[in-house]
């Protein structure tokens, strides 16, 4: 084992255990280093290492503020680690579409049953604009934010980090699909038409017509654009 792994391995088994809470601060690199044996350059290495998954924050000085602290900032660091994750992954595109359906099902129920009038409005700003979009660049994003959005409406903090992460990583994969259809156009009408109906069902609060809109909106999707077996 690497000196800076043992370093992380005492750092992650504190805050496993309870001894390390959010806005704990971590004993100084110098007296880790003594602790575990190891040089304050690896102590420095796992906590960098752990900054960069958003569960430390270190901070220069002197004073109360001072310090390498138990941070969470879960959402930005899981979906920036899932995402690369789901990117380097290669998974079938069976196992994507499935995984898909087994969050956004949920996260569409959820939505109709927790959406407010100003989530409303802003998931009916984004059917529209996708309506007006005319290019493949133009309509991605969008088309990634509405289904984004809505896991976001779900209330839940992980389906929607989740769902975040893998569409995000199938952003490009599905724009260069997308590129590669004789009538885009037709199909891009045809999502739309379905984003309408999920949207109506949300707005309806109709979980179960919510959750069946979207699972059949997810494999049509799919069933039409020219993957290569593994996605991304």
């Amino acid at each position: 084992m690497k000196a800076y792994e043992l370093a992380l391995d005492h750092i992650e088994e504190g805050i496993l255990s309870g001894r390390y809470e959010v806005g704990s601060i971590l004993p100084p690199e110098r007296e880790l280093a003594t602790q575990l044996g190891i040089g304050r350059s690896s102590v420095r290495e796992a906590i960098r290492a752990l900054e960069s998954q958003g569960v430390l924050d270190s901070a220069v000085g002197a004073g109360p503020a001072s310090g390498t602290r138990v941070t969470s900032d879960q959402s930005r660091a899981l979906t920036r680690l899932l995402k690369l994750h789901v990117s380097l992954g290669k998974y079938p595109v069976d196992d994507v579409v499935e995984a898909r359906v087994s969050l956004e099902r949920g996260s569409a129920a959820l939505a109709s049953t927790h959406a407010t009038a100003d989530a409303l409005a802003r998931l009916a700003e984004v059917v529209g604009a996708m309506e007006a979009a005319e290019s493949i660049a133009e309509f991605s994003p969008l088309d990634t934010g509405f289904h984004v959005l809505i896991a976001e409406v779900s209330e839940n903090t992980l389906i929607s980090d989740l769902t975040r992460a893998v569409r995000e990583a199938l952003l490009r994969p599905i724009a260069r699909a997308s590129a590669r259809m004789a009538d885009w156009p037709g199909f891009r009408d045809g999502l739309n038409e379905q984003h309408r109906r999920i949207f109506a069902a949300i707005q309806a609060g109709d979980p179960d017509a919510a959750a069946d809109l979207m699972e059949h909106h997810i494999r049509h999707a799919y069933s039409i654009l020219p993957m290569n077996g593994a996605m991304p």
